[in-house]
């Protein structure tokens, strides 16, 4: 019943800003003829009544849940055209409340001898700023379609990370990572085999995978398999899970399903050739000397996701390396576990956060909505002599595109 209300909550809310939004567009085609009033309302309400169809048969359809790559576009359509109205919205409201304002102050103070309830004088939207929201809400709409092009569009980003206790022989390492693959969601084989062949290109020394091979299921890699095998290391290939690779967000006809399920995710990367490492670490040796690398099951702060991660059985035994690198695919185990437990972790890998596939980045500026939810959210954090890097993603989930945060490859050279 809790979940239901919860639907009929959303419904209500699209509505009213479908309304709002009705209102202003008659201000603005109120000197249009008739004709043409009736076309551009019929159309509005079409596509009103069309997204709220959706949101109502979306949890319940067979038909989407076969369908999900269908799914997905019109989820993101529907999603972009909700804040796009609301992008109006605000600049509706904006207006509305210098109306109200006027109208107030003429109540408190009659005798400035105009009448605003007469039909000559009454206080009217703003042009300006009807017409600024309708612009501002339909550049970000076009600007989440023109994100569908993006979702393959990869960006392998470089960074030199200093250390003093790393060992000689380490030093001029290159760590290639990658993370969330999430391969449920691809539909282009041969735009996903052009990011591998940029990984190959680097010719790294060590490939980390931080975490969320697919969506839900093992069989979305079937697909990918000879794809991603083709990722080899001199000294080797290294991999964890995320919160996405334990089947949690689906329903399973049983729950030996979902444990087998499991068990053949964990095959995949076997036959993957990744060494996948399970809340445990393994010794790297280079030229005789020697650093640690952890890998734990994905631990999150958030009530919301998962917490399978074990320090307390990776990290025993590596006390006696000088340096030590943990893959742990939440950014927000960072702050809430390892650094106050385990200061002498020097360099932790993550993901997870996508950079929420949005948002804003260039050399003076960088911004997303995930921001509000993660404090490391996408790059590289330093907190002492430690540091984290998160992944901004390799693949995509939700909304299938990218905007201004794009599918990333790290390079990342120890100096």
């Amino acid at each position: 019943m809790r979940s239901l209300s919860g639907w009929w909550i959303i419904i209500l809310i699209l509505l009213l800003v479908d309304f709002y939004v009705f209102w202003a567009l008659r201000f603005l085609t109120h000197n249009n003829g008739e004709k043409g009033r009736a076309i551009i309302y019929t159309l509005h309400w079409l596509i009103s009544v069309a997204a709220i169809a959706f949101i109502i048969a979306f949890p319940h359809s067979r038909f989407f849940a076969a369908h999900t790559v269908l799914r997905n576009y019109i989820f993101a359509i529907v999603v972009g055209l909700f804040f796009a109205k609301l992008v109006a919205s605000t600049l509706f409201l904006l207006d509305d409340t210098r109306r109200f304002f006027i109208w107030l102050m003429a109540k408190i103070f009659p005798k400035t001898g105009v009448d605003f309830t007469s039909e000559e004088n009454i206080i009217t939207r703003s042009a300006f700023l009807t017409w600024t929201g309708f612009i501002l809400g339909g550049g970000l709409f076009t600007t989440l379609l023109a994100g569908f092009s993006n979702k393959y569009n990869y960006k392998v980003r470089r960074v030199k990370l200093a250390f003093n206790n790393l060992p000689q022989s380490f030093k001029g390492m290159k760590i290639l990572q990658v993370s969330d693959i999430h391969s449920g969601s691809f539909t282009n084989k041969e735009a996903v085999n052009r990011g591998v062949d940029m990984i190959v290109k680097e010719n790294a020394d060590l490939i980390l995978f931080t975490g969320d091979l697919v969506n839900d299921k093992a069989s979305e890699m079937q697909d990918y398999i000879d794809v991603f095998s083709r990722l080899k290391a001199p000294m080797g290939v290294y991999s964890t899970l995320g919160n996405h690779d334990y089947g949690d967000y689906v329903t399973w006809p049983s729950p030996e399903a979902k444990r087998a399920n499991h068990e053949r995710l964990k095959k995949v990367h076997e036959e993957l050739g990744w060494r996948l490492l399970m809340n445990e670490h393994v010794v790297l040796e280079r030229d005789g000397e020697q650093i640690a690398l952890l890998g734990i099951e994905n631990w999150s702060a958030s009530s919301r996701f998962p917490k399978y991660g074990r320090m307390d059985l990776a990290y025993p035994g590596t006390e006696k390396y000088s340096f030590k690198i943990l893959m742990s695919h939440d950014p927000s185990h960072w702050d809430a576990e390892v650094r106050p437990k385990y200061p002498d972790i020097d360099l932790m890998l993550s993901g997870h956060t996508h950079g929420m596939q949005f948002g804003v980045e260039n050399p003076y500026f960088k911004w997303s909505p995930v921001q509000y939810f993660y404090k490391e959210w996408a790059g590289l954090y330093k907190t002492g002599r430690q540091m984290l890097y998160v992944n901004r993603g390799y693949g995509f989930i939700g909304y299938p595109g990218r905007v201004g945060i794009l599918p990333e490859i790290t390079v990342i050279e120890l100096v």
